[in-house]
């Protein structure tokens, strides 16, 4: 639909644009400072209105912090209908996200709403960054490891929530996964030199990681035993509490990714389920994993080793 457009002239301080689908745009000032700009809004994915703004909140920030960025300001965007539902809702959501922007010392500069019957909501975000700090997903090299911060299976769970299928206990376990900010993995990119990292957002974990592959020219081999699930998520893959994302990330895949024969077809759904406010997943020297995962684990005691990068050239997963 978009390929027919013109390209703009390339300009030299563009540092990140779209044509590798990465997570925020990145365009140096000067060369000490480069702003990362995103945006990102959703519908309800929770019943609890305060608790969808503060995820919608930590959502649109986590695409800054995937670059190892640091927000700084954001402009909020709502869809809500002017008639048939209370706009005390919309002030609990708008109060949630505000909690996170001043949790995080990001200053809310103003927003946009239209009448909408379909309730969204989210944020553009600014952040900031070192021009030689930036993390993309063009950058896996050979021999790195690919480490993720957060478990995944908030697709599912959410959809259980919403036909009333998940038990209480485990959708308060994904609220508060998704409410996990991904902040300390910013610093640890930082602290560590990463160059390489996404996050687990809408494609899914196996779109994510083709997104990866494409940009990086890179073959990566995922050990789906190691990928840190969230509880409940598998029994209701099977209970085929599915999005619409599970088809539409498996139709963005297509044959770039190969299975192991005999791999579980619920833990399938899950790798392709679209996340919210989900982990991080670098790339990361070898030599660098161990004392970098010490440091996550203090924060995201499921970060893990999910898999590997195999080698250069064409790009493809492996799913073993």
């Amino acid at each position: 639909m978009l390929s027919g457009l013109p390209r703009q002239p390339r300009n030299p301080n563009l540092l990140v644009g779209f044509d590798t689908a990465d997570d925020a745009g990145v365009f140096r000032l000067q060369d000490d400072l480069a702003l990362v700009q995103t945006l990102d809004f959703f519908t309800p994915i929770v019943d609890d209105p305060f608790d969808y703004g503060r995820i919608a909140a930590l959502n649109s920030l986590s695409d800054v912090w995937a670059m190892a960025g640091t927000p700084v300001t954001a402009l909020s965007v709502t869809c809500f209908p002017k008639k048939g539902v209370d706009w005390a809702i919309l002030s609990e959501v708008m109060r949630g996200g505000l909690e996170v922007l001043s949790q995080h010392k990001v200053t809310l500069l103003g927003g946009h709403s239209v009448d909408n019957q379909q309730i969204m909501f989210g944020y553009a975000v600014t952040g900031i960054i070192h021009p030689e700090q930036v993390a993309t997903n063009a950058a896996a090299a050979p021999g790195e490891l690919l480490v993720l911060t957060k478990p995944i299976g908030t697709g599912v769970i959410s959809t259980g929530i919403k036909f009333q299928t998940a038990e209480s206990s485990i959708a308060a376990a994904a609220v508060e996964t998704m409410l996990l900010p991904g902040e300390a993995a910013a610093r640890v990119m930082r602290d560590f030199h990463v160059r390489c990292a996404t996050d687990i957002t809408g494609f899914g974990l196996l779109g994510h990681l083709w997104e990866v592959a494409q940009a990086s020219r890179a073959s990566l081999e995922i050990d789906s035993a190691r990928v840190p699930l969230l509880d409940g998520a598998l029994e209701l893959a099977g209970q085929e509490m599915l999005t619409s994302g599970d088809k539409t990330n498996r139709e963005f895949v297509g044959s770039g990714v190969a299975f192991r024969e005999g791999l579980d077809s619920d833990l399938t759904s899950l790798l392709f389920d679209p996340q919210t406010a989900g982990g991080i997943l670098m790339s990361v020297p070898r030599q660098k994993v161990d004392p970098l995962l010490a440091q996550l684990k203090r924060v995201y005691p499921r970060a893990a080793v999910i898999g590997r990068v195999a080698g250069s050239g064409s790009p493809t997963i492996v799913v073993g």
